[in-house]
Parts: structure tokens; sequence; C-alpha cells
């Protein structure tokens, strides 16, 4: 597979959509720009017509940070601005996916429950987290589970380590979904098995975002593959439309080996991710590997994606693995794989991190590569730490996006004020996206702590209660705070300018 040179680059798709995009801005405000000075009484029309569109964002069912972004935007821009917002969402039409996906998940439903009903078992005990439980199985529909093993990774080179040996032990399908994909060492080695074991006859898929590899593969990557009976789908493909859809992407992380262990996390497939090449420091990650009962779960995902445009959907029943025997791995406590999607207005993700947060008595540790957030997860971090929570963030000291960067610390004194720990990792990016609270819940997952994450990308994540990895996970929590910096208040007194750009930057975090 050869590299593709930027100089071929450019005059293939990439840069043409990209370039199409910006055209189409262009074209727009030129327009109404024109018309505007052409015409009064255009104006007058263009005026009222954001006039009546604010009223209807006023109505919507959103967060009220997108609300009132585009209000701002409307109102610094009367007479474009509310025909740019009509433009900009009528031009997807998003009814179309969401059926699509409404479909798949109808479809899949009754098979998540297939291996057991624990539900009522952990009610009997009355753990705190009971009504979390009950949310992610009967509202949003994600079971909970025994019989599954959960091991934690806390860096790139274990995961990558133990992804191989796993591949290598695959005997019928590999599932693979990931949101970055570049080439180098990691995806050679991993390639070199999925090749190997589709050749062998094995049912092996890769699936990935169009826009989080938009740079990072080669045009050809998709040809590449299929011509080594490897099945590969593009998500969401880039398309040179001014469209809200290009803002919901597919974040998860993914891997299911025959339907009995799974893969998820903060990793993408990536030489910086292993630190074989170094981008911004030493690349602090995390995953989680589930094997059992809850690994169905992660897998059934998979293919709900998968299945979103498809023809002639799978038969989800045939890559149940269970169906000869039932399920012989020990109980690890009770784990949930759960998913999220931004086109059913129920924040799965949020609500995970926010009932962790509230049912905490002693401690909450997290780890966050941004930490870009609304009112309501604000006001349940700060709450738990008046209350006498522990309540601690990790957060990169070196950034990958300034200013995602800068962003993130402009909360920094709100949380500190109100006697959150906040601390900056040292040595490089903490891309680690976990929870854990009093030794006994938390989560693992590819859920950031900014907008997109939680409200606008495809997202996965395993809770888990009582189970082994959630002492790991505190305890590599703790082990990284020697290398992180503590936040003073002192480090959160700015000057004018800075906390003026700061405000700026708060009001736009929705669409960062």
């Amino acid at each position: 597979m050869k590299r593709r040179r930027w100089v071929r680059v450019l005059f293939r798709r990439r840069v043409f959509v990209s370039a199409l995009v910006i055209l189409q801005i262009a074209l727009i405000i030129l327009f109404i720009a024109a018309s505007s000075i052409a015409s009064q009484i255009v104006g007058i029309s263009l005026t009222g017509i954001s006039v009546f569109v604010c009223l209807y964002i006023v109505g919507k069912r959103e967060k009220p940070a997108y609300k009132l972004i585009w209000i701002f935007l409307i109102l610094m821009f009367p007479v474009f601005g509310g025909i740019t917002y009509i433009l900009f969402y009528t031009q997807s039409n998003p009814r179309k996916l969401i059926k699509r996906i409404n479909k798949t998940l109808e479809d899949t439903q009754p098979f998540f429950l297939l291996p057991e009903h624990v539900l009522p078992e952990l009610e009997q005990t009355g753990a705190p987290c009971v009504p979390q439980a009950r949310y992610l199985q009967d509202y949003v529909g994600f079971p909970v589970y025994k019989h599954t093993q959960t091991e934690f990774f806390n860096s790139g080179e274990s995961f990558f380590q133990r992804l191989l040996i796993e591949l290598e032990k695959a005997e019928h399908y590999i599932f693979m979904e990931f949101f970055i994909i570049r080439e180098g060492y990691m995806l050679k080695s991993i390639l070199s098995i999925l090749e190997k074991k589709a050749a062998a006859g094995m049912d092996v898929r890769i699936m990935y975002d169009d826009l989080g590899c938009f740079l990072s593969l080669p045009i050809n990557f998709k040809e590449y593959l299929e011509k080594r009976n490897i099945k590969c789908k593009i998500v969401n493909p880039f398309r040179p439309i001014v469209s809200s859809l290009q803002n919901n992407r597919d974040h998860r992380k993914i891997v299911s080996i025959d339907g009995k262990a799974a893969f998820t996390g903060g990793m993408n497939i990536g030489d910086e991710y292993i630190n074989t090449v170094e981008k911004y420091g030493h690349w602090k990650d995390s995953a989680i590997l589930i094997q059992g009962n809850a690994a169905w779960s992660l897998t059934l995902i998979s293919l709900q994606m998968w299945n979103l445009d498809a023809a002639e959907p799978d038969h989800y029943a045939d890559f149940y693995p269970w169906k000869d025997s039932p399920c012989t791995v020990e109980d690890d406590g009770y784990v949930v794989s759960y998913a999220d999607n931004p086109l059913d207005k129920e924040n799965v993700g949020e609500h995970v991190y926010i009932q962790i947060i509230n049912n905490a008595k002693n401690y909450v540790y997290i780890n966050t590569p941004y930490l870009v957030v609304d009112d309501n997860l604000l006001s349940a971090l700060s709450l738990a730490a008046k209350s006498g929570v522990d309540v601690r963030i990790i957060t990169p000291f070196r950034y990958d996006k300034k200013l995602v960067h800068i962003t993130t610390r402009s909360y920094y004194h709100r949380l500190v004020q109100a006697g959150v720990k906040v601390y900056e990792y040292s040595n490089g990016f903490n891309h680690s996206k976990t929870f854990v609270s009093d030794d006994m819940v938390g989560t693992v997952g590819t859920m950031n702590l900014d907008f997109r994450s939680l409200y606008l990308h495809f997202e996965c994540g395993v809770w888990m209660y009582k189970s082994s990895a959630l002492g790991k996970v505190k305890e590599d929590f703790l082990n990284t705070l020697p290398s992180c910096h503590q936040i003073t208040l002192e480090d959160c007194h700015f000057n004018p300018w800075q906390r003026f750009v700061m405000e700026v930057l708060r009001l736009f975090a929705p669409v960062m």
C-alpha cells in the first residue's frame, strides 16, 4: 500500500470536497449581502426571517448552549443569520437517517437480552447504582450482564499488545470500528493478522469515520482492504454540502472478536497512541477488554452501525456466540455495554456521567482530554465537591487543539473555587476517558467531557459495578497524579484580554 504524497492529495477528493464547502459558504454570504444592498425590502424580509428563526430556536428541544450560539450569531448578523440557519439545517435530511437508526434499533433490540436477565438480582442488593442500571436497561435498552470478565489497560502499548493476542485467537469473525485509522506500524501489525484471518474464510470487517480519517488514510484504502477479502464501510462520508449532519461523526472505538471478547476505550489506530511516534509528548490513554456476555452488546452496537444503510441487513442471531452452550465466563461484577447516538435526543453518555457524580459518597476520579461542558455537568461536579466528595479531574497540559485547551482552562476557576481538584498531565497528552467512584462503580469508553462527544457524536462505553477493572482504573488515576500539576486559584487568574478571549471561546464551545 503506497503512501499518498501531499502533491497528489491536493488534486483528490479531500481537498476538492473542502473547497466546495468553503465555496458554498462564500456564495451564501455574497448572495445575501448583494440582495440586501440591492433592495431594502429584501433586507427587511431577511431580518424578519431571522426574528422568526430565533423564536423557532427558543422553542426547540435542544441544549441551551446551542440555542445561545445561534441566537448570538443571528443578532450579530440579522440580515443573513436566519437564512444561514435555515440553509444549514434544510440541506441535511436527518429524518431518513433517524428512520434507519430506529429501524436498526428495533431489529436488534430483542437480541440484547439473549444471555440472561440479571437486573432483578442487582435490584435485590439495594445498591445505590440500581437507578442507573434501570435507566440503561429499561429506558435506553442496554442490559445488565454477569458472566463477564473485565480487564483495564492504562496505556496504548499494553492495549495494543493484548489486542494482537486476542485477534490471533479469532475463529469466526472480527469487527473493528474506529474514528481514526492512521498508516504506520500499528495499522500494519493489525492488518497482517486480519489479512491472514480473512484468507482463512473468516468474516473480517473494518468500519471507520470518513472525517476522522480524512487525511490519515490513502484514498484507495477501502479498495485495498476489499481486495484482501476484508469488508470495509466508511461511515457518514464527508460530502461537499453545508449540513448539520457533518457534525454527527462516528467517534466509537470497538473491536469485537467472535462476540466473546470486545475492546473499547480512547484508543484509535495510529502510532502516536502507542508512543512509537511522538505528537504531543507522552500519549496517555486507556482501554478495556470485556470477555463474556457483555461483549455481545458491543458486537450488536457495532453491527447496528454497519447495517444502517445495508440493503440486506445481517441476521443478528447468526453472530450470537452462545447458541450451542451457555457462557462459562466467571462473574466479575455487573457490566453494561452502552452506546449513544446524537439523533435520538437522549444524552446517554452525559446521563451516565452525571449519575455517577450524583451518587458518589466518597470520591469521583475523572480522566478527560477536554473539559468543555454545559451547566448540568458543571453544577453536578461543583455540588459533589461542595458536599464533601473528593472530586478530581486530570486534563492534559500538552494539547492537540489550542482553542479547545484554552476553553478547557476557562472552566477551572469555577471548579477549583467549588472544591474540585483539577490537574494537568505534565508529561504530554492525556487522551484517557475514565470515571471511577467509591471503589464500586465506573465507566471506560470513548466519550470526552465536551459538547461534541456528549451531544453530537456516536459514542460507546462500558459501565461497571463491583468489577475488578475498577480497582485498576483507580490505581492508574492515583499513579498518574505525581506526573501532574495541580491547578490552584492563583493559576486561574488571567488578565482582562485572556478573560475576554476565554469568554468568547466559551460562547462557541458547542461547535468546537
